[in-house]
């Protein structure tokens, strides 16, 4: 539920009213926009006497809102989200890029690219530490070690760094990560989802294989609905029938995911295709389509990556790309 407040209201009256509807057990959102505010309202508003809320001098009007999702709704934050990391923006009007491996494998590795996407105008440094792979005898990472090892690029280049939580018993190698990545299989996660809503730094969400637009909103709700607001929606790429493409880049989301929350939308043409010549008409696509940033693969040896070595760019390959996407966003009116 929604209630739109007139315009100057008293803030006694606001307090006065926000008190009423907090003893009734709902936790209250406030969205200040240029002439509209608003209180969203989540929790369970049936006991809510409309009317009454109606005839209060400050409000002009109560909507209810049929979506299951109430925090990640547009409808109540109707002013775009803006993800601030150690100065890098993500959202409205700024485009960044995440580069980086698939996994870390050395110091030498993970320093070298990470010198080599900065150069190009990456302005977050990924990389896996723990990897979900489909086999179990495949490289699952370097764990601990690898965070130390992102940790040490991190000094080096003064990037912030994005990397994959498997499990909440790992959470605690996470303290000085920048943004924790939630792959496409924990989307569903609940209690790690639940868990992280409670911490303070910035989750990158990714779509399952297989999930809804609803069902992955639902996912950034439940981090949201702990007092995490900090969520970056990432497509990712969905299962289809069709095998010429790793998974199916569903561009479409991002206007739909723009029109129905107020999240950033990362795209990632890497893991979507798992081919590297499709990242840049792909990623100058989703620019176009409204994306606040990219995800791309990097590495300084595909050949001999230890993971995902086939739809990796190179970093020369990578500053092609990133010479078009500047182009691209610089022809939407982007900050990159």
């Amino acid at each position: 539920m929604i209630i739109v407040l007139k315009q100057n209201p008293s803030q006694e009256k606001v307090e006065q009213l926000s008190a009423a509807l907090r003893d009734l057990g709902l936790t209250l959102h406030f969205s200040q926009g240029v002439s509209t505010s608003l209180i969203g309202l989540v929790g369970d508003t049936s006991r809510i006497n409309i009317d009454m809320i109606e005839a209060n001098e400050i409000v002009e009007s109560v909507k209810r809102v049929s979506e299951p999702y109430k925090a990640a709704n547009r409808k109540f934050h109707p002013q775009d989200t803006v993800v601030n990391v150690n100065g890098c923006k993500i959202g409205e009007g700024f485009l960044s890029v995440i580069a980086g491996p698939c996994s870390v494998e050395s110091e030498e590795q993970i320093i070298e690219v990470a010198k080599a996407v900065k150069a190009s105008g990456a302005k977050f440094l990924r990389g896996g530490a723990f990897k979900p792979r489909t086999s179990p005898y495949a490289f699952q990472g370097l764990h601990g070690e690898g965070i130390k090892l992102l940790l040490k690029a991190k000094k080096e280049v003064h990037m912030p760094i994005v990397t994959e939580l498997m499990s909440l018993n790992h959470l605690d190698l996470f303290s000085d990560v920048d943004v924790i990545q939630v792959g496409a299989r924990n989307m569903q996660n609940f209690e790690m989802l639940k868990e992280l809503g409670h911490s303070n730094k910035p989750i990158l969400l990714k779509r399952g294989l297989a999930n809804t637009i609803e069902e992955f909103l639902m996912s950034a709700e439940y981090i949201m609905a702990g007092g995490n607001e900090n969520v970056i929606l990432c497509e990712r790429g969905i299962r289809t029938f069709e095998p010429s493409t790793r998974n199916t880049l569903d561009l479409s989301a991002v206007p739909m995911l723009k029109h129905l929350s107020h999240l950033p939308v990362v795209i990632d043409p890497s893991h979507a295709t798992g081919i590297p010549w499709m990242v840049k008409p792909l990623s100058k696509a989703a620019i176009s389509a409204g994306a606040d940033a990219l995800m791309i693969e990097v590495h300084n040896n595909p050949a001999c990556a230890l993971c995902d070595g086939a739809q990796s760019l190179t970093p020369e390959a990578f500053d092609d790309v990133m010479n078009a996407v500047k182009a691209q966003a610089k022809f939407e009116n982007k900050i990159i």
